[in-house]
């Protein structure tokens, strides 16, 4: 299918589906039961990450949706993870996880940009993966990345590429040939890499910082530590008309400041701590100077309630009826056993302290993300709804709790030097090794067979270090010009060695045979490259090419050679040749031939054209290719270019320029 015609998705949203791999035929209203129960069940065995994770806009979710548009019936969600990526790579995980505890649901996700799973391991797809061929081919099954096959001679199993098989017809093959199906050992790993440091990963991702806060807001965080994502955002994307409401803080009054801990991810805390914003006079938030050592907790504080503010500012006072309370609603007593079959509750004993923290965490988790029935509010209304329900909250009680507070974590982590930039950027290029270190090795074995003096060695390996990347550069480039490259791109160097080698020896020889002019055949470039094109070489002979005389291979480079030397007398009537550095190594008396400028202006003019081979010098290509990249590299002052990306591409870094000159 063109990626045209296909569903525009948003470009912050993930989608995905979860299919069960083996259909058994039942009716719609059993296959729905049976969807839902598996709700319920994933739900609850995911329960323990999901109850602790901060999402940035919206949870993971599922529900059942009925067969529509060949697709059969599944449950599934989607997700909008707003500025923070992590959030999309922790659903990732999640699927996994699910997959490899329900063996019989295979999962689907996808986003904006397609099958974003297969860019993480873009270099090691086959040759026929690309977006145009990857849809409804790949799939999480039993915990592991499965790609479904295009046939091959070694393996009939699989689906054509240019065939898009239907969600059915790829359940179908993936239960029936598992094996087959699995994504290679290299495609895995990449993803793997991806996702290690899961499920500790959504601890590490936290961050803790103290701020002085209304104790509203306190309050409510301390019953919902998740909705502190709805107000980072609102501040972070305010706009004038929403400052307006701050300019007298009827909700939460900054007299009321208390000193707490809030839990923020490390992508709200940088949206928050980046900030440059200074309250309005008339707000009541007033900063201490930069130098006092509380400064951060209250510019931080002052962020937050400003964000709290906006909310509430757009939703009206909730109702004074009260809620109904969980265990009313039917799915809570299946999904209380399932919490207790996935030992969720710890052993910890019935109404204790941790029990009810847990029990309370379930509670919201079930209200947000299992019960289908419930009211949806929008965050300003869920804050003011528990602003009311906990009125009677002591100032004097948060003021004293103000000296039991952990210590917040540091925040060095917002600190990136040019270092770890670079160690970044070198793990995400998958620890590719460098063509300039390869091509190092051999050159510095090949110059210490030669034997240096004994007191001229070091002298000698200074040398060589500083024209190690020269070299590297030169060969590195050469190898780029002999790899293989078609309509599609020029294949990196390294890519082409992971292919298997293939030859042919009846197609090199009739190469060669028509190259030398051993057959009685009209010398075709396409010939060396094709050989599917025997029959239009044929038909193109008898036609005799409009009646033109056919030439042997002999006549033909004779032909060619003809061509070179009318293109190099051409060239030596122009002034392209002063732009390359020539060598005079063919003349030994360089002082004498460069004292007479005159003798030798006036000895050229009378030679005219019959002395143009000798006058033709060898050109350095080694040396007028480094020239010219040093050159672009110097025009483009350290920052990106043509020069450095293609060095960069080719593995291939050269030391910052430390000439000022």
């Amino acid at each position: 299918m063109n990626s045209l015609e296909r569903r525009a998705i948003q470009e912050d949203l993930v989608q995905y589906k979860l299919f069960l791999i083996q259909p058994d035929g039942s009716s719609l209203q059993q296959t729905e039961e049976q969807l839902s129960h598996l709700v319920e069940e994933v739900m609850a065995k995911i329960a323990p990450l999901l109850i602790q994770y901060l999402w940035q806009h919206q949870s993971f979710n599922l529900k059942y949706h009925p067969e529509k548009g060949g697709a059969p019936a599944h449950i599934g969600g989607s997700t909008q993870f707003g500025d923070n990526v992590e959030d999309e790579w922790f659903i990732v995980y999640l699927l996994q996880q699910i997959t490899e505890a329900f063996p019989e649901l295979a999962a689907r996700v996808e986003d904006n940009d397609g099958e974003f799973l297969l860019i993480e391991a873009a270099d090691y797809l086959p040759k026929w993966l690309n977006p145009d061929t990857s849809e409804n081919r790949v799939f999480f099954y039993r915990g592991q990345l499965h790609i479904l096959p295009c046939p091959s001679t070694s393996s009939p199993v699989g689906i054509p590429k240019d065939v898009v098989p239907t969600v059915a017809q790829a359940l179908a093959l993936l239960s029936t040939h598992p094996g087959a199906c699995q994504a290679s050992p290299k495609i895995s790993s990449a993803l793997s890499k991806r996702l290690e440091g899961y499920p500790e990963k959504v601890k590490t991702g936290l961050h803790r910082a103290r701020c002085f806060i209304p104790a509203g807001i306190a309050k409510v965080l301390a019953q919902r530590p998740d909705l502190v994502a709805p107000a980072v955002s609102a501040f972070y994307l305010r706009d004038p008309v929403d400052l307006q409401a701050c300019r007298t803080f009827k909700t939460f009054p900054p007299d009321t400041r208390v000193l707490t801990l809030v839990t923020f991810t490390r992508c709200l805390y940088a949206q928050l701590h980046q900030q440059q914003f200074t309250p309005d006079r008339r707000s009541g938030f007033t900063l201490p100077p930069r130098s006092h050592p509380q400064y951060k907790a209250h510019e931080l504080g002052m962020k937050l309630a400003h964000g709290f503010e906006i909310l509430c500012s757009k939703c009206r006072l909730p109702s004074s009826e009260p809620d109904a309370p969980v265990s009313c609603n039917p799915q809570w007593k299946s999904f209380m056993d399932s919490l207790t079959r996935n030992s969720y509750f710890r052993g910890e004993l019935e109404g204790s302290a941790r029990y009810r923290e847990l029990l309370r965490s379930a509670e919201n988790f079930f209200k947000q993300s299992v019960a289908s029935n419930s009211s949806v509010l929008s965050p300003g209304e869920e804050v003011l709804q528990l602003l009311h329900s906990c009125n009677s909250f002591s100032l004097e009680e948060l003021k004293k709790q103000e000296l039991q507070l952990p210590q917040e974590d540091s925040d060095s982590w917002l600190d990136i030097t040019a270092q770890d930039l670079e160690r970044m950027l070198q793990e995400r290029s998958g620890g590719r090794v460098d063509v300039g270190s390869q091509i190092s090795s051999t050159t510095r074995q090949t110059q210490h067979v030669r034997g240096k003096e004994e007191e001229r060695r070091k002298e000698s390996e200074d040398a060589e270090e500083a024209s190690y990347s020269l070299v590297a550069v030169s060969q590195g480039m050469k190898n780029f010009l002999n790899a293989l490259s078609s309509h599609e791109g020029a294949e990196l160097p390294w890519t082409s060695s992971t292919q298997p080698f293939s030859f042919d020896p009846d197609s090199m020889a009739n190469a060669l045979d028509r190259l030398l002019g051993g057959k009685e055949e009209e010398l075709d470039s396409d010939d060396l490259d094709d050989d599917d094109d025997d029959d239009d070489d044929e038909e193109e002979k008898e036609e005799g090419f409009a009646g033109q005389p056919e030439m042997n291979g002999t006549e033909t480079l004779d032909s060619l050679r003809q061509y070179m030397d009318q293109m190099d007398e051409e060239l030596m009537s122009t002034n392209i040749g002063q732009s390359f550095i020539q060598t005079d190594n063919n003349k030994p008396d360089l002082d004498n031939s460069s004292a007479h400028p005159s003798a030798t202006n006036s000895s050229q003019s009378e030679a005219g054209v019959e002395d143009t081979e000798e006058e033709i010098q060898p050109l350095d290509l080694d040396l007028n290719l480094v020239t010219n990249l040093l050159e672009s590299l110097s025009c483009q002052a350290g920052l990106a270019g043509p020069a450095s990306n293609l060095l960069q591409s080719l593995g291939l870094h050269l030391p910052p320029n430390s000439d000022s000159s």
